[in-house]
């Protein structure tokens, strides 16, 4: 099985609190990161700034993403590209202090400084040997940072209803909002104010 793109090694970072080092990655993907409106499609790089710092803990990645997603305007169903330029920071724990939390967590009494860490082993990311799995960190920073209806323009007009033309190349003769024919005999109805 072919080793993932997301997998980073960190082999080269010393396990020494304070270490630091530093990363420009090209990520080029096999399959879809979005969601199905918009996202970015299989082939397209996503750009990684990378810098990782050792910590007691375990090891700190602070990240830049940057990428073009591409997908549909929910209006008129225009080709649109949506720029992607967001961080995020993740601590990826090392095995040893993994059971360290577990032994915390299996504590029936908490007290002082074991009552503020109430962490949800689900929310955690851990290393794996010397690798870190970045696929969580930069999905959640791509996904976050979609629109949920995109757009093309703020003021797009979408379709027209019957014949599916875009409202924005439609002459200004023609009128804006279709009539109804069911409404008909009330157009002429006399309203008191």
């Amino acid at each position: 099985m072919a080793r993932s793109i997301f997998l980073f090694n960190t082999h080269d970072l010393p396990h020494r609190a304070g270490e630091m080092r530093e990363y420009e990655l090209d990520l080029k993907i096999t399959e879809a990161v979005g969601v199905d409106l918009l996202s970015v499609k299989p082939g397209e790089t996503i750009e990684l700034d990378l810098r990782i710092q050792s910590v007691d803990e375990g090891v700190l990645a602070t990240a830049r993403v940057v990428a073009d997603a591409t997908g549909e305007c929910t209006r008129c169903l225009k080709p649109i590209t949506w720029p992607i330029d967001e961080n995020f920071t993740e601590l990826y724990y090392y095995e040893t202090a993994s059971s360290k939390t577990s032994s915390k967590r299996g504590a029936k009494g908490k007290s002082g400084k074991e009552a503020e860490i109430d962490l949800d082993e689900d929310d955690l990311s851990f290393l794996d040997g010397d690798d870190i799995d970045l696929e969580p960190a930069i999905r959640d920073a791509i996904i976050l940072n979609l629109a949920v209806n995109p757009l093309c323009t703020e003021d797009c007009p979408g379709l027209e209803d019957k014949k599916g033309e875009n409202w924005a190349y439609l002459s200004q003769a023609q009128p804006q909002t279709p009539t109804d024919q069911r409404w008909s005999a009330l157009k002429d109805f006399p309203l008191k104010n």
